[in-house]
């Protein structure tokens, strides 16, 4: 099958963008020994792109460019100091910090590395409580979720046929705040990684009041939390999915609307919506779904799917390269 036009120049672009950062970003994989993950780390060094980091002994013929460590107690105190409130005892952590899914995030904690990108062969529970546990939040983030990049054919819609949804993949029934943050780090998450401003949809199966439900009023109780945290933010609630994407309905159904008719940003108001949405997109439509990818971190982490190739390993490292350095600025 032929890729979108939008999913070619969204690769294209992050890589282009990748290669504008003022130094090269160390992003460091856990799975180092994965075959895949050693093509991907290859490739990214080839291309002058990142620094890749392997956490794994170096095999015979390292790759140019890729660097290998091995697992090691240095950051056993670290991740005592972050979880002894918890319960865990120097021993425990000493024996934690050193699994690599815990030492790669430790390294982006305490500086040695830029972003983390693991789950080519552990599951996303113990990626993500990894993530949690040695990264841990944004200060006043609450909420960790995830977004994906949808690339349709029709490039009329979102920007240049991409679009960003949230959350498919994490938070199952967020309440007002936790969806108004979820909003919050996609709107910071598009202008991160597309280069773009957001405009932010919250959408419902209600556009302005014209139906009256409880999940409905969520959707607006989020809004005004988003428009109290964020009134720079370029967002509007709530709003159906086709006024949100499309111009003709937009004026008709939220006439006034700035939002309505031109949201590249999509901001479900559950898991549900979310990711039974996303994949009707990609399978009726013919569209790609990049992603999902976590956000609300302290530092980029990002989670891959244990059924990924090298050239998704790539596209999460471009993105997580990014994110890190969203992060300084």
């Amino acid at each position: 099958m032929q890729l979108p036009g939008s999913a070619v120049s969204f690769l294209e672009g992050q890589a282009r963008r990748v290669r504008q950062l003022k130094r090269k970003q160390r992003i460091v994989f856990p799975e180092g020994s994965d075959p895949r993950v050693l093509e991907a780390a290859a490739r990214l060094a080839a291309e002058g792109l990142v620094e890749p980091v392997l956490l794994a002994k170096a095999p015979a013929a390292a790759p140019t460019g890729v660097r290998f460590v091995e697992p090691c107690g240095k950051y056993a105190g670290l991740y005592h100091e972050r979880r002894r409130a918890k319960g865990i005892s120097p021993v425990e952590a000493a024996q934690i910090s050193r699994q690599p899914l815990y030492f790669g995030c430790l390294m982006v904690t305490a500086g040695d590395a830029d972003g983390f990108v693991g789950g080519a062969a552990n599951s996303t529970g113990d990626t993500v409580r990894a993530a949690l546990q040695a990264i841990g939040t944004l200060p006043k983030v609450r909420t960790v979720s995830t977004f994906m990049i949808l690339c349709v054919r029709n490039e009329s819609y979102g920007h240049g046929g991409l679009v960003a949804i949230a959350d498919p993949a994490m938070v199952v029934e967020p309440d007002p705040v936790q969806l108004a943050e979820i909003a919050i780090s996609t709107a910071a998450s598009v202008r991160a990684l597309l280069g773009i401003e957001p405009v932010v949809a919250m959408l419902s199966f209600s556009t302005k009041g014209s139906a009256k439900h409880a999940r409905v009023e969520r959707v607006v109780e989020a809004y005004r939390i988003v428009r109290a945290r964020a009134p720079e933010l370029h967002v509007d609630a709530e709003l159906q999915a086709d006024a949100a994407l499309a111009p003709a309905v937009g004026a008709s159904k939220a006439p006034g609307s700035t939002v309505a008719g031109r949201a590249n940003t999509l901001i479900f108001p559950n898991l549900d919506a979310a990711n039974i949405g996303y994949k009707l997109v990609e399978r009726l439509g013919d569209a790609v779904a990049i992603g999902p990818f976590l956000q609300g971190l302290a530092k980029p982490a990002n989670d891959l799917s244990r059924g990924c190739n090298a050239t998704d390993i790539y596209g999460v490292a471009l993105v997580t390269a990014l994110q890190a350095e969203a992060a300084r600025s």
